[in-house]
């Protein structure tokens, strides 16, 4: 597993990437095969009559897992194990001097697209990290090569691609801007890895935009992600499955859990997916580039929330009602700099997206591409002004 600190407020919370290691198989293995041993000798002792049941019919979320779990996927990540034990003692033999390919890590994934005689498959971007090859194993148990096709550090996304003659279910997506606290959500995936393939679990959209602090696999901080917190059982393994709702339609791509705080505090049922608008955005222009080209300002920025009240209006002279981000240093040469905005700038706008935070504002600037012109209004001096700015790649 991957472990990734990140601060929620003054408190620090351990988010945990959620990849299936190898270790702890066997432990689980032998634990199904007691009760099936003692389930088999009850049945040769018992009398006790066995009805019919009384349960008439799907359940709604037995119709959504049936309608999806054909294009979910394990993904195995396999990595060299460097070289063999006789070659490092100097003993000759066949395969001395060779490294040796395991599956170091085990993953999720789900078809999204077939075209001609090539199929799609969406997962996280650490789940494929470090791989030298990668095999997809499908619902019905054909183990398949795959390629990859891109990823985005950014979003934790990948994008893989496999033959399409062995695919028969291909997954759908909903518009993830419409979901609802409380509203059922299912997780299916490989939790401990491909020998729980398609494990399904079932809980509710606990928030469908939480903002949590986001780093990649090296502890370099990517600045905030939005996401879906859940409640539905995410384990190592599931990363890179999907959350869906009771349609049987794609809502997310699940990506990470907070398992404890700084303090020790264990914590349960805090689970998050990445939301199935960002998805398709970013796995689009992956397939089409291998990455994603993103615009950028070229600021470094707090949110006005964190600036106390006498500062807002001594310094920045703000009238009592006013929200935005408060533009804390301007890089040389970049497209804010030549749109002429300048440090303790107050950015309340962006063309006509109000900007509350730093992640309504990086929202907001990612619905545009490197070349558009876009107007930014902000507070100078108390005074309302609008800028136009040319956005430039992100550096």
């Amino acid at each position: 597993m991957v472990k990734n600190r990140h601060t929620t407020g003054s408190k620090k919370v351990l988010i945990t990437a959620l990849v299936a290691g190898l270790v702890g198989g066997g432990i689980s293995a032998g634990t199904v095969a007691f009760f099936a041993n003692n389930n088999q000798q009850v049945q040769q002792t018992s009398n006790v009559k066995v009805e019919d049941s009384k349960v008439k019919g799907e359940a709604s979320a037995t119709k959504a897992f049936n309608k999806v779990s054909g294009a979910v996927v394990s993904v195995l990540n396999i990595q060299s194990q460097g070289r063999s034990v006789s070659d490092l003692f100097g003993v000759a033999d066949d395969d001395s001097g060779k490294s040796s390919d395991k599956t170091a890590s085990e993953g999720s994934g789900v078809i999204y697209k077939k075209s001609g005689n090539e199929a799609y498959i969406v997962t996280n971007n650490h789940v494929v990290s470090g791989a030298k090859k990668l095999q997809i194993l499908m619902s019905d148990g054909t183990k398949v090569s795959a390629k990859l096709v891109g990823t985005d550090e950014m979003t934790d996304l990948a994008v893989l691609k496999i033959d399409a003659s062995d695919v028969k279910e291909v997954a759908s997506f909903a518009d993830s801007s419409q979901l609802e606290p409380g509203q059922t959500a299912l997780a299916i995936g490989s939790p401990l890895g491909s020998e729980y393939a398609t494990s399904v679990t079932e809980g509710i959209i606990s928030a469908p935009k939480r903002e949590i602090s986001a780093e990649n696999e090296d502890g370099k901080s990517l600045g905030k992600a939005t996401v879906i917190q859940t409640d539905a059982a995410i384990n190592p393994g599931n990363s890179g499955g999907p959350l869906i709702n009771l349609a049987g339609q794609v809502v997310g791509i699940n990506s990470m859990k907070l398992s404890g705080s700084g303090d020790g505090t264990s914590v349960e049922g805090m689970g998050f997916a990445i939301p199935a608008n960002t998805v398709t955005k970013v796995i689009s222009e992956l397939e089409q580039n291998g990455k994603v080209t993103r615009p950028s300002l070229g600021i470094s920025l707090v949110d006005l929330d964190n600036v106390s009240a006498q500062d807002q209006k001594d310094t920045l002279k703000l009238p009592a009602d006013a929200s935005g981000v408060v533009v804390m240093k301007v890089s040389n040469g970049s497209a804010a700099a030549a749109a002429g905005l300048k440090q303790y700038d107050v950015i309340t706008k962006l063309d006509k997206t109000n900007v509350t935070d730093a992640s309504s504002l990086r929202d907001a600037l990612y619905q545009h591409k490197v070349g558009d012109k876009v107007q930014v209004s902000y507070y100078r001096d108390g005074k309302m002004q609008t800028t136009t700015v040319h956005l430039t790649k992100t550096q």
